[in-house]
């Protein structure tokens, strides 16, 4: 039967979106072919899931829709997992000597949630976290669901213009940050665009740049015109504050924003990605489901997240799937940093280790590498960009993390549309980002006609379902940009589906480099370079050219202590590459302009590369 609703649904499809024109021929193949082909068991030991497969040649396929999705709030999952395992480790802070259990964390949260109604915050506001990882902002996020109050997630390496311009974008009402971390002095950075703090009341600001900014909260040190956090949770404890709390979660929606994300700026300014409880909080469960945890025994839950928080792959994948699923989430360290993430695999035990590429790169060649007992770590994430299969296939054997799996997503998705199982082999997690999420939607439609593209053909990737943001913050225009009336987004991503629903992402379309009318996908040519003995890591831009429009540059860092010529790498690709592939530029550099979540700046590297060749 359910071939056949996935039929009909695909012939619906059809017939409303301009995007899948070319699906008709599907339908005239026959129902007994696509049945036979439509779904796969994937192995005997997981007998009762099943892959749906692309039907009809055709790059569109539909996630499993057999178990329901759940209409709970944030809070609500809270509530549940503490009641059902309360004695079990939910957060472990080492730099901060932070151990909680489920239950004690609930009631913490509780009591910070009671205490930001108190000071008058209430549902609707906005409230930014800007700071580095912490058990404040993990407190921040679960206390702010609890009340209906919208997290804002702020990029803790904003300097003040671009933390202006993200609180001016969404209004926010509130902002908990730290007094310093390292050389980011973020009460001086706040002076800079609210002179009036010093002699403001706390909780009353009156700014002039900023005037729905009325509340700010430090989470360590008294400052000038600003609570302290520790005063806030306190003043939540009391009964007639935490009565009220109980009351204003009668009327919270598991649709409402729970949670503004900024793109990551990887193509210019930022937009304010609006996630619901309903987006987060089932693909929280579903990549927890993906990734095997209900079969875990409870020491086998240990998640150490190196990643940071004001990124869906740390505050979805990390705390999310942690608090719905029971596992412990342990934050290695405020920002990244390779040794920490060793150190906490090893004393915390990890057996689940997030990160993207560049995370993973950096904790392979800490110099003291094999001093750390990684014997508990099993499997783990690796998402955030594009990860070259020589980098997938050493995580696997150096790190014993057997079960990693590979995922993809965007923000505007709550994060992830596609992943891998455990089980899949290595050369499927190598080489693609795993297969479609249940309750989604994918297609690949062909960038020049606007059709479905066939399998095996690249073109931008289109997603639909429930975890589709609600749409940028104030900025109706852009939603429908990318969201269309038929509710399909578009990811801005190329990619390529075989016939097994394995999903490759070989470029951004703004990325692809069209050289002499050529189409040239950077990540096809960076896998390349990752074979080569000497490369660490490369990135690959289009410059300009007055000739041929754009020209291929190949930023590479070797490995430590290697060195090579421009003209040994150009050799390196003869006959092994086309021609046309080969790069005209070939730069050595020593690291690459990133964002705090460890995306590389692609538009950025093609501005300094453009003025280092004098272009």
């Amino acid at each position: 039967m359910a071939i056949y609703v996935g039929m009909l649904r695909l012939a619906r499809l059809c017939a409303r979106s301009p995007g899948v024109l070319g699906t008709r021929a599907v339908l005239s193949r026959g129902w007994q072919e696509a049945r036979l082909q439509g779904v796969r068991p994937l192995s005997s030991r997981e007998a009762d899931n099943t892959v749906p497969l692309p039907i009809g040649g055709l790059s569109y396929v539909q996630g499993l829709t057999k178990h329901s999705l759940i209409h709970k709030t944030v809070g609500q999952c809270l509530e549940a997992t503490a009641q059902r395992v309360p004695d079990r480790e939910a957060l472990v802070v080492p730099q901060e000597n932070i151990r909680l259990t489920f239950a004690q964390l609930k009631e913490e949260v509780d009591k910070a949630a009671s205490g930001l109604l108190s000071i008058g915050l209430g549902k609707g506001d906005r409230l930014g976290m800007w700071g580095p990882n912490s058990y404040p902002w993990v407190l921040m996020q679960l206390a702010t669901a609890q009340t209906g109050i919208i997290l804002v997630s702020v990029n803790p390496a904003y300097q003040a213009m671009e933390l202006e311009y993200a609180l001016k974008k969404v209004g926010c009402k509130a902002l908990v940050f730290p007094k310093q971390f390292k050389s980011q002095q973020y009460y001086n950075i706040l002076k800079q665009i609210c002179p009036e703090l010093e002699k403001a009341q706390p909780g009353a600001l009156k700014s002039q740049r900023l005037p729905d900014l009325t509340t700010l909260i430090s989470v360590d040190h008294p400052l000038p015109g600003t609570l302290l956090l520790d005063e806030v949770v306190a003043t939540g404890s009391k009964k007639q504050h935490l009565a009220r709390l109980r009351y204003t979660q009668q009327f919270l929606s598991c649709h409402d924003p729970v949670n503004i994300q900024f793109t990551s700026g990887t193509t210019g300014s930022p937009k304010g990605a609006t996630l619901s409880h309903y987006n987060i909080v089932n693909n929280s469960n579903l990549i927890g489901n993906r990734l095997r945890l209900c079969l875990k025994m409870p020491e086998e839950l240990r998640m150490v997240l190196p990643s940071p928080l004001y990124h869906c792959l740390g505050s979805v994948g990390g705390t999310m799937v942690c608090l719905i699923h029971g596992a412990t989430l342990i934050l290695a360290s405020p920002t990244f940093d390779g040794k920490k993430a060793l150190e906490a695999i090893s004393k915390e035990r990890g057996s689940f280790l997030y990160g993207t590429p560049t995370m993973f790169v950096d904790i392979l060649n800490q110099p003291d590498f094999s001093s750390y007992d990684i014997s508990a770590l099993r499997g783990g994430v690796i998402a955030g960009s594009p990860a070259p299969p020589e980098l997938i296939r050493a995580i696997i054997d150096k790190l014993n993390m057997k079960e990693l799996v590979v995922a993809y997503g965007t923000t505007e998705n709550s994060p992830v549309t596609f992943m891998n199982f455990s089980e899949d082999t290595v050369e499927q997690k190598a080489e693609s980002v795993g297969r479609i999420m249940s309750h989604t939607e994918a297609q690949i439609v062909n960038m020049k006609t606007g059709t479905l593209a066939e399998l095996n053909t690249p073109g931008e990737l289109y997603i639909r379902g429930y975890c589709v943001m609600l749409g940028y913050w104030g900025e109706p225009q852009k939603t429908e940009e990318t969201i269309g009336q038929d509710k399909w987004y578009r990811t801005g991503d190329i990619a390529v589906m075989d016939d097994q629903g394995f999903c490759k992402i070989v470029g951004r379309s703004k990325d692809m480099i069209i050289r002499g009318g050529e189409n040239i996908y950077p990540a096809e040519l960076e896998d390349f370079f990752h074979t080569h003995p000497q490369v660490q890591e490369v990135q690959v831009v289009g410059v300009k050219d007055d000739r041929m429009g754009e020209e291929i540059c190949a930023c590479i860092r070797l490995k430590k202590g290697e060195k090579t010529t421009e003209e040994e790498i150009k050799a390196f690709c003869k006959g092994k590459i086309s021609h046309f592939k080969i790069p005209r530029y070939v730069v050595f550099v020593t690291n690459y302009p990133l964002t705090v979540s460890g995306k590389i700046q692609k538009f950025k590297l093609r501005e300094q590369m453009e003025q280092h060749l004098n272009l």
